[in-house]
């Protein structure tokens, strides 16, 4: 064996061995789940009972086991493509075509991503109408189901085709610099994108119509004003169509924001548990959190940038994955994929970051509204109702959670309220 195949050995050796941590991961968290839920937490005692507790294990650990299957069957896919000669083969059917070089790229991703989504269909359907099904939260039909599949495929297509011409057309204009100005380009999209979204794309998949209930809507928009937030509309977003899962978020770029809140929320939350949620999406504007994520975000992705430019010089790429032709689209696929292995080893430090803003939002929230066990109630109830899991293993919680465990929220939240009541906040 030469020396080029040990090097792909030992990359195929590395991502299995992620892969391996990953579903211990998984297993550690059902395991520890199971350990410690055999009574109702005393953080959660009222809101919470034993059958709860127990529809919330049966969730999680058979969402967990099909998530492992699904995930499996992925890392299948990826080996056979990238380690069993089929990239390949694709790559040197693709350069035989003969485009030219911007226009191989666009073609060379957008095949790609059909047959990733066309592989992904049967995961999907047994998870929304198997598994959500049976725990009562699914409430699509199949053709809504359908309809927001080619809708959602078309979106990602026109999206792919703009980003890869633009991307290659930069390339071949600036072969020295293109990294930054396709970061530039990137930059911009993803804010004009954050602007048109709630006019343009959410109303292709969802109903919005203002809030019938003027009290509460009244509270939310004083709300809002007190932090210095001027909401336009408060609305009703028709999620019960799909799903019975709960949320409520903003939307809009600058100082005018719209409020949107699922209708599923709003039938099973009272107007002051709504409010302490409303707060606590408050505090991430007022905490400037989204704008302070987009920085990191768009620091990373110029560095990642820069990275891929200069991996990308050179046949280094295609002769470790044993590329018969060189090109840059193939080329692109390995270092993304060399690239996704790295990521995850910081998905710790950004999710860390992610439960800072949340601890520092709950916070905001309290002051705000000044009733601290509100909204302990509100996320009791949406632990509930959505079924989560209350005892995460730390280790899984460190790689996977973007907010704090609920417990741990629930006990910050009453720590705070108390040291306010002492300093005379609440």
């Amino acid at each position: 064996m030469g020396e080029m195949k040990i090097d792909l050995l030992v990359v195929l050796v590395l991502y299995l061995a992620l892969q391996v941590f990953k579903y211990a991961l998984e297993y550690l968290n059902v395991r520890h789940m199971r350990l410690l839920a055999s009574s109702v937490p005393p953080e959660l005692e009222g809101a919470v009972d034993r059958t709860s507790l127990e529809k919330m294990q049966t969730y999680v650990a058979e969402k967990t086991a099909f998530d492992i299957i699904a995930s499996g069957a992925a890392s299948l896919a990826i080996i056979v493509f990238l380690f069993g000669g089929l990239l390949d083969r694709y790559n040197s059917w693709i350069a035989s075509l003969n485009l030219g070089f911007v226009a191989s790229g666009p073609v060379f991703f957008l095949l790609l991503y059909v047959a990733g989504e066309l592989l992904s269909v049967p995961f999907s359907l047994y998870s929304v109408f198997r598994i959500e099904n049976r725990h009562g939260f699914n409430t699509m039909s199949a053709g809504l189901w359908l309809a927001d599949f080619l809708k959602g495929m078309t979106l990602s297509l026109i999206l792919l085709i703009v980003l890869s011409l633009a991307g290659f057309l930069l390339i071949q204009w600036s072969p020295r610099f293109w990294w930054f100005w396709v970061w530039c380009a990137f930059l911009a999209l993803t804010i004009f994108i954050t602007y048109i979204s709630p006019y343009v794309i959410e109303p292709l998949f969802n109903t919005f119509i203002p809030v019938e209930d003027g009290d509460l809507k009244d509270r939310i928009i004083r709300l809002a004003s007190s932090a210095g937030i001027n909401v336009s509309k408060v609305l009703k977003m028709d999620q019960s169509k799909r799903s019975r899962h709960m949320n409520a978020y903003f939307a809009g770029i600058g100082r005018t924001k719209r409020i949107i809140l699922f209708d599923t929320l709003l039938g099973s939350m009272s107007p002051d548990e709504i409010v302490a949620v409303l707060a606590h999406e408050i505090g991430h504007w007022k905490r400037r959190h989204l704008l302070k994520g987009l920085a990191i975000t768009q620091a990373l992705s110029l560095l990642l940038l820069f990275c891929a430019y200069r991996a990308l010089q050179g046949p280094i790429l295609s002769v470790l994955f044993r590329m018969k032709v060189d090109t840059l689209p193939v080329k692109m696929v390995a270092a993304a994929f060399l690239a996704s292995m790295l990521a995850f080893f910081l998905k710790p430090a950004m999710n860390g970051l992610s439960r800072s803003f949340e601890r520092e939002a709950d916070r905001f929230s309290c002051d705000l509204s000044g009733k601290p066990e509100t909204m302990v109630n509100a996320l009791a109830k949406l632990s509930k109702e959505n079924l989560s899991n209350l005892f995460p293993h730390p280790l899984y919680a460190l790689f996977n959670y973007s907010h704090p465990p609920v417990l741990e929220r629930i006990s910050h939240i009453r720590a705070y309220g108390n040291a306010g009541k002492e300093e005379g906040r609440t």
